[in-house]
């Protein structure tokens, strides 16, 4: 016996993702529900590889009394209307947006690190889902925090113009294009031309010069892993079209080689450590591109502060960060409290 499953988002880059996990996984669904804006209403969403399509509803006018859950991809300001509509009618909701991460009672999980905290759903039926460059970070923070408790993180990330959505992915493919044929550059998204460069900037500015992304992973770190870890982030995005990197320095309270990292990594649910001390013995976000884990390479010790190790952290954005992480979320939720059959 399956769920009856609503996928609101399902025209956009995370909502297709979460369709095509959700028939990889095969997740059990009596009945599913493909909703967008009203500029979508009436197109045919494909559901994974199956061959099947679903026509787009109006989510302005969907019922959703009697549907079991709904994963949210459309943005924080569609968010604040229509999720506590879908959550008063009986309806958990999983949000791939902002809006609910750092609410007191909303959740904020991912499966690996903390899935007690699921418990707290009922609160306001709302589960929300990290940011793309925290989820990942934290899936490979875990096992060494229950192993040597973090202090501090040093982060600093290179993000794809995936994160930033399907516009984000055209400019980075229209600029390439431009430069090569010498056509003048069309910047509309990001703030510089990102082809072939790199910037400094994710989200808005805040008072105290950091970024709203680095905010988030911050503060995210926090709650989902341990609110007494110290995080500095710095958010850059790269010319990459899926995959998020991270190179992350951690300090300690306790000593931690990098053998006995790396043989935590090993075993660590949800992480795939790659890491030869070679050419190429580590993994890029070309390699990670269509795949479930964290990739975690280049563990090592760092000799500048005590108790200090440096690692490399691969993920798919797309996958983990968003669509994946949701999936999983859902399947943690049926398993604990809303049980078929």
């Amino acid at each position: 016996m399956g769920y009856r499953i609503v996928v609101a988002g399902a025209t956009g880059n995370v909502g297709r993702e979460v369709l095509a996990i959700l028939t990889e996984r095969e997740f059990p669904i009596d009945e599913l529900a493909v909703v967008a804006s009203s500029r979508s209403q009436g197109t045919d969403v494909e559901i994974g590889d199956t061959g099947r399509t679903l026509k787009c509803q109006n989510i302005d006018n969907f019922d959703w009394a009697g549907w079991d859950m709904a994963i949210f991809a459309i943005g924080s300001e569609a968010t604040k209307i229509h999720a506590p509509k879908a959550a008063a009618a009986g309806c958990v909701v999983i949000d791939n947006s902002s809006l609910y991460r750092m609410d007191p009672d909303v959740p904020l999980i991912v499966p690996e690190v903390n899935p007690d905290a699921i418990d707290g759903y009922k609160k306001r039926n709302i589960i929300a889902n990290p940011n793309c460059s925290t989820a990942q970070m934290v899936v490979a923070l875990k096992p060494l925090h229950d192993a040597a408790t973090i202090t501090r993180v040093v982060v600093s990330t290179y993000q794809s113009v995936s994160g930033a959505g399907k516009a984000g992915m055209d400019e980075l493919w229209n600029q390439t294009r431009q430069i090569f044929v010498g056509d003048e550059k069309d910047i509309q998204l990001f703030t510089k031309q990102i082809a072939f460069n790199v910037i400094p900037h994710i989200d808005k500015f805040l008072d105290d010069g950091s970024t709203k992304e680095e905010w988030k992973m911050v503060v995210e770190t926090k709650k989902i892993l341990d609110p007494k870890i110290k995080v500095t982030a710095t958010c850059v995005r790269v010319p990459v079209f899926v995959g998020h990197s991270e190179a992350i320095n951690i300090e300690m309270e306790r000593e931690l080689s990098a053998e006995d990292a790396q043989r935590i990594l090993r075993e660590a649910p949800g992480v795939v450590l790659h890491d030869k001390r070679e050419d190429g013995g580590y993994i890029t976000p070309v390699e990670c591109v269509g795949d479930f884990a964290t990739f975690v390479s280049r563990v090592r010790e760092d000799p500048t502060v005590e108790n200090g190790l440096n690692l490399w952290c691969v993920s798919d954005n797309l996958r983990k960060g968003a669509a994946l992480n949701a999936v999983q979320i859902a399947e943690l939720l049926g398993r604990r409290h809303l049980k078929k059959g």
